[in-house]
């Protein structure tokens, strides 16, 4: 077989669009503290030293929220400080936020959904990498030991953002990391020769960690391998680059490898269609492989308005095999209600809106059973 190239790439929290995520989901939680079938569709955008907050939250006490301490700790969870701008004290906070609670009869109809969604769920019989694409996994632990990184080595002088690209080339059974870039913010005076051995003893120690989870994978360091190759990256955050929630949808989800159904996650409770149905799905795949109906599933499933459950519109295995829909859909319960009474409340939003939805096996909705939950 000829040999296969697959890309990934994963951000790090100070990067502005997942700035934005974070913000957005951090308000979906406290919402949902506040009610745990409250409302909520948030969008948020950040430019230098201003945040943009829209959208609705309907609970209990809304408009009591206070949005700018929010936006504020997210910052500061992210790495913004006075060295590294925009601080959280000067933010310019805006918002045109409806608050207010759900209105009469609204919390019995959050089991329907409110809009059509179509989402995508993906599983490959990896669980070393917790059934995800390899690339996307390496690509998300890799932006995890960077950010970790910028703690354990402070003389580097890493700032919040970054992001961090690999290629991955499979053949034969076989796969090896054939290219690996990451470019980090920094201050003005860091050393760019200490910060490029810092990066290859990290990605010795990573490549070690996937010939472990991945069989067949060669751990060797590729050629090329790319720390800031633009240059120098002083300037960075929304100081450098405007963000806007719901932009990194293909990290959010399994990596390029694998298609998308479109619709964002973060910004949207437990009971809308798009953060549930990509739950369900995800879990619907999984569970296909976890059997050994499969190594590898892809399922499509959709929302129509007013539905109170996902239909399966496709579920494919190995060699796009089509699986009797009928009888794994009867496996799982793939209501709006029993997603959303189930998951709400379970986990820091801010940290899933960060590192994702489906790359910790701790998840509580990455934990499958087969007892209609």
């Amino acid at each position: 077989m000829p040999a296969t190239i697959y890309a990934a790439e994963y951000v790090l929290p100070g990067h502005p669009d997942k700035l934005c995520d974070a913000i957005a989901d951090a308000l979906v939680e406290l919402a949902a503290r506040r009610e745990k079938r409250a409302l909520c569709g948030v969008e948020v955008a950040v430019h230098r030293a201003t945040v943009f907050v829209t959208g609705r939250i309907a609970c209990r006490d809304a408009a009591r929220i206070d949005v700018p301490e929010i936006v504020r700790q997210v910052y500061a969870s992210a790495g913004y400080d006075s060295l590294w701008r925009p601080s959280p004290e000067e933010l310019a906070i805006r918002t045109d936020l409806c608050l207010g609670s759900l209105n009469d009869g609204e919390a019995d109809f959050r089991s329907l959904s409110d809009d059509q969604s179509i989402v995508t769920g993906y599983a490959v019989d990896l669980p070393g990498t917790n059934y995800l694409p390899p690339e996307h996994w390496l690509a998300a632990r890799s932006a995890q030991r960077l950010r970790q990184l910028r703690t354990e080595r402070p003389e580097l002088q890493l700032g919040p953002d970054g992001k961090v690209f690999v290629l991955l080339k499979a053949e034969g059974g076989c796969s090896r990391l054939a290219g690996f870039s990451t470019s980090l913010h920094h201050a003005p005076d860091a050393d760019p020769i200490e910060f490029h051995r810092a990066v290859l003893d990290l990605l010795r120690g990573q490549l070690a960690e996937a010939a472990e989870a991945i069989p067949g994978f060669d751990p060797a360091i590729p050629e090329a391998v790319n720390v800031n190759g633009a240059g120098n990256f002083v300037v960075g955050g929304p100081e450098g680059d405007n963000g806007l929630s719901g932009k990194k949808l293909v990290v959010d989800a399994y990596g390029p490898r694998v298609a998308i159904g479109g619709g964002a996650l973060c910004g949207k409770d437990f009971f809308k269609a798009d953060r549930a149905g990509a739950i369900l799905a995800r879990r619907l795949t999984k569970a296909v492989v976890l059997t050994g109906a499969a190594r590898e599933c892809v399922a499509t499933l959709a929302f129509l308005p007013g539905a109170s459950k996902a239909k399966i519109v496709s579920l494919c295995g190995d060699g796009g095999q089509e699986l009797d829909e009928a009888r794994w859909g009867q496996l799982l319960d793939l209501s709006l209600e029993g997603l959303g009474e189930r998951y709400a409340l379970t986990t820091s939003l801010a940290d899933i809106a960060r590192w994702g939805h489906f790359t910790d096996a701790d998840r509580p909705w990455e934990k499958i059973s087969f007892d209609a939950g």
